[in-house]
């Protein structure tokens, strides 16, 4: 083969290579790549790229050609062992005209031991990336011996700087991806301050807290029992600790105890054979079969019939009941998650609820709390509904600074249902992209001039503390009221008219007589004033 040729199939060859270098982040494929170039160009038989583990620090082959899985799992080396670990260590090549002849020469592969002896000539080149040794280049002689060794330590020369540059560019990649995943994670953490794991959107104490019980209560079995007002998100905590615990991957099945009338609970929960009643006209599965394996939630548990407590309450215990109508038994294997906002201790007080089954679902309360004491998250959950409105309804609606604020400060009798309900609506009935202060409801207006009303004083007159001759809102007493006959008479009287005022909300009263919730609380006790269940 003329040089002339030898030079023509070199360059060849090293473009090949070079073009290579757009696959640098699939390492293995680039570097298996370039020895099947050498091959196919050259007709080299044999080679390997052999390179530094970090960890171990020993030299092993990452890439080959003409070698077997076998041979390539052989081919480990220390640093400083055979050919292989002189070149590595003195960043120099070296060349074996006859492996036979070489002691240093290991053959760890094996891959020449069925070849003939005699003839096979061996040369490897340091490969290096960024001034240091990072491996070693070898193959079996190129170019026959018509060409010089000089001239086959030239050209894997240039190979192995090109190999080099490849994992330069590799690492380079890999810092970028790994700083890239840094700060995904960091990203998300911020995310999960925001909506958390459990797609619970807060970052309060008091939602920590919750992120917590969800977090120790979803791997366990015991039933949970959720407390807190309507709208404070009890079915979404439900479902997290269904999705964050061993069951994820069965059926969530859910039943509004307070929505069916009581002929249709215990079919609703248990099912009924067909002919059970009149319009059974077919047998229909519960929701506690339906909840095999998985979890049922049943939300508003405080308003099942006495009679149906009794029911639910063995099913509770021995996981084993009957539909409607039928005689088989059926046991399942069901984890019960019941939601509330009764209280269920006074419930139980005034018998309207069986004491037995209360402490069956008392196994490990978790209290949700109302939207007025988690203030810092109604920013966080106004941007997320506004978000989610304004894509359903291709808005572009925004809040403008004193919007938020004033929200921020309403009471949200309703919770967060009713925030959702009214970001909504003020996305849909507004007619600009910026949501000022007159596009919000009469009633948060309302409240808000209350709030800065100058209190009345308590132990004032009837007249400043309120009785005048016009009714009071919602019930409250009016002039024709008793007199009170003491200063404490007056100051209870004061209290019930602003309670009556703002719904038994303690927050909105003490806001208008101008006491802290603490103060408020202390007077209602000192006082003796009874407050109604609202929950």
């Amino acid at each position: 083969m003329s040089s002339t040729n030898i030079e023509h199939l070199e360059l060849q060859a090293l473009y090949q290579i070079s073009q290579l270098v757009g696959s640098a982040m699939d390492i293995a494929k680039t570097l298996g790549e370039t020895l099947r170039v050498l091959h196919e160009t050259l007709r080299m038989e044999r080679a390997t790229l052999v390179l530094q583990d970090h960890d171990s620090g020993r030299l092993s082959i990452v890439a080959s050609y003409g070698l077997n899985e076998q041979e390539i799992r052989r081919g480990v080396y220390r640093p400083e062992e055979g050919v292989i670990g002189r070149i590595f260590q003195s960043g120099h090549p070296f060349v074996v005209p006859d492996i036979d002849a070489e002691p240093l020469f290991l053959n760890r592969t094996g891959a020449r031991a069925k070849l003939p002896k005699g003839g096979i000539s061996f040369i490897g080149v340091p490969v290096v990336a960024e001034e240091q040794p990072v491996g070693v280049l070898s193959v079996d002689r190129l170019f026959g011996a018509e060409i010089s060794f000089e001239e086959d330590i030239r050209f894997l020369t240039v190979v192995a700087t090109l190999v080099g540059q490849f994992l330069k560019l590799h690492r380079a990649l890999s810092v970028s991806q790994q700083s890239l995943r840094e700060e995904n994670w960091q990203l998300k953490e911020e995310l999960r301050g925001r909506f958390n794991r459990y797609n619970i959107i807060g970052q309060c104490k008091r939602i920590q807290e919750v992120y917590h019980y969800i977090g120790k209560v979803a791997p366990s079995r015991a039933t949970a029992l959720l407390l807190g007002e309507s709208g404070t998100g009890k079915e979404l905590v439900a479902r997290a600790i269904h999705e964050a615990g061993p069951r994820r991957d069965c059926p969530f099945i859910k039943l509004n105890c307070a929505a069916l009338p009581e002929n249709l609970l215990e079919s609703e929960l248990l099912g009924h054979e067909k002919g059970a009643f009149t319009g059974a006209v077919e047998r229909k599965k519960g929701r506690f079969e339906l909840a095999d394996g998985g979890t049922l939630f049943l939300d508003e548990v405080g308003e099942l019939p006495l009679a149906l407590q009794a029911k639910l309450l063995r099913v509770l215990q021995e996981q084993t009941f009957e539909r409607l109508g039928g005689i088989q038994t059926i046991r399942v294997d069901v984890r019960i998650i019941a939601a509330t906002n009764r209280s269920l201790d006074q419930c139980v007080a005034r018998g309207t609820f069986r004491d037995d089954l209360y402490y069956r679902l008392n196994v490990v309360p978790v209290v949700l709390p109302p939207l007025r004491e988690r203030r810092e998250d109604i920013p966080l959950l106004l941007d997320f509904f506004l978000a989610r409105s304004n894509k359903e309804n291709q808005r572009r609606a925004s809040l403008s600074g004193p919007v938020v604020r004033r929200l921020v400060e309403y009471s949200w009798p309703g919770n967060v249902r009713e925030l959702q309900n009214l970001v909504e609506r003020l996305v849909i009935m507004n007619d600009d992209d910026s949501i000022k202060l007159d596009d919000l409801p009469a009633y948060i207006d309302d409240e808000a001039g209350e709030g800065m009303a100058e209190p009345a004083p308590v132990g004032e007159s009837r007249a400043a503390a309120g009785f005048n001759s016009s009714p009071a809102a919602d019930g409250g007493l009016t002039a024709s009221s008793p007199a009170p006959s003491s200063l404490q008479e007056m100051e209870k009287q004061q209290l019930l008219v602003a309670l009556q005022r703002h719904g038994w909300v303690q927050a909105r009263a003490a806001r208008q007589l101008g006491l802290t919730p603490r103060q408020i609380g202390y007077r209602i006790k000192k006082l003796g004033i009874v407050v109604p269940d609202l929950y």
